[in-house]
């Protein structure tokens, strides 16, 4: 369990991290969205506290994509005028503030959807709007060595705090932005506050298919064997995010057309 513990998540981080040398930016993107951290680290709870407690904890993760865009959303506004200290503290007051009222919800899985879904319309609408593109950006090998740590270190809190904390703030906790955190803070300082700005709008798209993946736990996990729960909840995933990012590039190749008066 311990080896699963340190290994699973950084291994799935190796795997979508380095994508983008072996297969192109386009296969790298679309693994990007994928629940590679949350997804292990259920699957992990499930074999320690069981079915019951990982589809609990499922329903949390999924009602967490509002926390996820609480915190993007406070470091994409603040890091517009304030340096990236300063944006990372208002967006982890901001994810813990919406991680305690979501604790504070229901258990339920309709709350849990509801809630993402009202995360996903309000991160679309009300992000900060740019023209600069989060175009690929290669990785150094401290780079990666700092994704593959935090990974196994969120494992190791999430699992080792899960049977005193229960399934509710497990759930939660399993999509703690630590990822994001690397991302946001490398990438401020590195290209700047449109670059960030950019990099957190293309992750709004990225909710569906991890929403997806936690909702078909929240209802198969107590339904039938484990593995199988997890790998039809994969297989959805994978279908939304394709689905989503070609839905996109249908969006993103319409010409826009100017009204008459305008072209006049």
């Amino acid at each position: 369990m311990l080896a699963l513990k340190l290994t699973l998540v950084p291994l799935f981080l190796l795997i979508v991290s380095m994508s983008g040398k072996w297969w192109g930016p386009s296969i790298a993107g679309w693994l990007a969205g994928l629940p590679v951290v949350a997804g292990p680290i259920l699957y992990l709870l499930v074999l320690t506290h069981g079915s019951i407690f990982g589809a609990h904890a499922a329903e949390r993760s999924l009602s967490a994509v509002f926390a996820s865009e609480a915190f993007n959303f406070a470091y994409a506004w603040t890091c517009r005028s304030r340096r990236w200290s300063i944006a990372l503290t208002a967006a982890l007051t901001a994810w813990f503030g919406a991680a305690y009222g979501l604790s504070l919800l229901p258990a339920s899985t309709g709350w849990g959807a509801l809630t993402a879904f009202v995360a996903v319309c309000f991160g679309q609408s009300f992000l900060p709007r740019t023209s600069a593109a989060a175009v690929a950006v290669s990785l150094s090998r401290a780079d990666l060595a700092a994704r593959m740590a935090a990974g196994a270190i969120l494992t190791l809190i999430v699992t080792s705090i899960s049977g005193r904390v229960g399934p509710a703030w497990s759930g939660l906790l399993a999509v703690f932005p630590l990822l994001g955190i690397i991302l946001s803070v490398s990438s401020h300082r590195a290209h700047g506050e449109q670059f960030v700005i950019s990099l957190f709008r293309g992750m709004v798209l990225g909710r569906f298919s991890f929403a997806a993946f936690c909702l078909t736990l929240s209802f198969s996990l107590p339904r039938q064997a484990t593995l199988p729960a997890f790998a039809e909840a994969a297989v959805l995933a994978m279908t939304v995010q394709w689905c989503t990012r070609q839905a996109a590039k249908i969006r993103r190749s319409k010409p826009s057309v100017l009204p008459v008066a305008a072209r006049d």
